[in-house]
């Protein structure tokens, strides 16, 4: 090569390099559902291959057969309306972890990410029934499920929802806002993207910190045995209830994380997870 032409190719290479970066930069991050090497070097690992439910307990598998959840275009669908609502759930348990997904939500739709779960439990809700009050006595004694009802959750929430139009989140306010820990501490501000749109979330929960991070930014910095928890379970729940009783004291240290049905279409991906030491 004569001396001219290198002179070209290093000018040509100068003025290309930072046009190259961002592309090398998507290049080198995983496509939907994979692990990079350096997230594998970190310990992360898949939850959800994107085709199968593998590490979760498939809802067709249980008898009756559940229909509220669904595997489409590599995300993990959280069915409007099934005939058994019910949460997703991780076939294993998990201490002190950092979790990290991608989610979006239909418009005026609820879901939400649980953690810390202390039980789970079949509940028929009765016409004019206060919500509560059936759940707390569903505990006594056990309902057997059936082919239609709902198998409630008994843990905390990181909160998905649509802020402007989901009557939850308006009524509620910041504390039943996206990125919340649901009922107990509001997001710091509304970090999400438009409806439509996948968000990026992380929750990490070590000992009885919990942060919840929304798109690159931390909303919610908090602890789980503060005093907020106690008196969020006492107005809703009732102080001498087991719901209660269960999220203040929370005896199960090793749990599953769950996906939550709340009966409205949300989408889940790049589910990873790592424990924490």
């Amino acid at each position: 090569m004569m001396p001219w032409m290198r002179i070209g190719a290093a000018f040509c290479a100068a003025l290309l390099a930072p046009l190259l970066a961002p592309l090398l930069t998507t290049a080198a991050a995983a496509a939907d559902n994979q692990l990079t090497a350096a997230e594998k070097a970190e310990g992360w690992r898949l939850l959800f291959d994107g085709n199968s439910y593998a590490n979760w307990v498939d809802p067709s598998k249980k008898s009756p057969p559940g229909d509220s959840f669904a595997i489409e275009d590599g995300c993990l669908r959280a069915v409007a309306h099934p005939q058994i609502t019910e949460d997703l759930f991780t076939q294993d348990t998990f201490g002190d972890f950092e979790l990290a997904f991608d989610w979006k939500i239909s418009p005026a739709g609820n879901s939400g990410v649980k953690y810390r779960i202390q039980d789970h439990l079949y509940v028929k809700q009765q016409r004019g029934a206060k919500f509560e009050d059936t759940l707390n006595a569903s505990f006594n004694p056990r309902l057997e499920r059936t082919a239609k009802g709902q198998d409630y959750v008994v843990g905390f929430e990181y909160q998905m929802v649509d802020n402007q139009r989901n009557a939850d989140a308006t009524r509620g306010g910041a504390l039943h806002q996206a990125g919340a820990l649901y009922d107990v501490q509001a997001p710091s501000r509304d970090a999400t993207k438009p409806v439509g749109e996948f968000n990026h979330s992380r929750l990490v929960v070590r000992g009885d910190q919990v942060e919840h991070w929304m798109n690159g930014e931390k909303v919610v910095d908090a602890s789980l045995k503060s005093p907020a928890v106690a008196a969020a379970m006492a107005k809703r729940w009732g102080a001498a209830s087991p719901v209660y009783d269960l999220l203040v004291n929370q005896p199960r240290k090793r749990c599953p994380v769950s996906l939550q049905n709340h009966g409205d279409d949300a989408w889940f991906k790049n589910i990873k997870i790592r424990e924490l030491r």
